[in-house]
């Protein structure tokens, strides 16, 4: 359903996606500080729930109190966190080949990070960009053939700058599954334990949780598959197109982040 000018009860709680969202290039989108002024204001708990892998989450944080959002880093959810989380609980030894375009080192302390002519057990895939060239996917294909597993931060398809849409991770991760023959362990959205992670830090029902985000799939889609609440806004990578194709329907859907509140009937 389209769900615009319904009003959404029940909800106590809420799952934010940031980029596309909140912010397009780290710019805050129109209305979208305010709303989250107006959530806080309310008493609306809040986590940010994000596949980003270009920066750590402390300069998260740092980029959205200068995009006039002030959030503390224990609401900040990112895929890289809980890369390094999953590999230490999973594969606490290994000798992980990373992949990223980005200094991640912050966020995947502990983890044994080997350089690119070593053997490894794990290759990780974190955000797409130039380091993605021929021979580094091909290292990273034969490092699979040679036995290690493949594990993805995330596989967003594709996001959205201030420049227009650009190619992210899903295509190679979908490259490498494809060329050694494995699966991917994705630890991000839409991952159903990333999600489980951050409701159970709010501490309420599942049932009265949404998830906002601009992605139908890896976004609202997977929330509702776990069980929350989905609500698409029509900012950052939202395209008609995208949406007519998609598995299901969201919930909700709503023009941007700045009618949230409304939308929630908050004052």
């Amino acid at each position: 359903m389209d769900g615009r000018d319904d009003r959404l009860d029940g909800i106590e709680g809420l799952l934010v996606d940031i980029d596309g969202v909140l912010t397009l290039s780290w710019k805050a989108i129109d209305g979208a500080s305010e709303a989250v002024a107006r959530l806080r204001s309310a008493g609306v708990p809040v986590r940010y729930l994000t596949n980003t892998t270009s920066i750590t989450r402390g300069e998260i944080v740092d980029r959205l109190g200068a995009a006039g959002m002030a959030v503390a880093a224990g609401e900040v959810f990112t895929a890289p966190v809980a890369t390094a989380s999953w590999i230490a609980a999973h594969h606490p030894e290994a000798r992980c080949h990373l992949l990223n375009s980005g200094d991640l080192v912050a966020d995947l302390a502990g983890i044994d990070i080997v350089d690119g002519d070593g053997p490894a057990d794990l290759v990780v895939l974190g955000g797409a960009g130039p380091e993605f060239s021929y021979e580094a996917l091909n290292r990273a294909a034969g490092l699979l053939l040679d036995g290690a597993a493949l594990v993805a931060m995330h596989r967003n398809r594709y996001w959205r700058t201030d420049a227009g849409f650009a190619l992210d991770t899903g295509a190679f991760v979908a490259a490498l599954e494809t060329a050694a023959g494995v699966t991917a362990t994705v630890v991000g959205k839409p991952s159903p334990a990333f999600f489980a992670t951050a409701v159970a830090s709010l501490d309420l029902p599942v049932s009265a949780i949404a998830m906002v985000g601009d992605d139908v799939e890896n976004d609202v889609l997977a929330a509702q598959g776990a069980g929350l609440a989905g609500i698409l806004v029509h900012t950052g990578k939202y395209r008609p197109e995208a949406l007519a194709a998609a598995s299901g329907d969201p919930d909700h859907q709503i023009p941007s982040f700045a009618t949230l509140p409304d939308l929630l009937g908050l004052p």
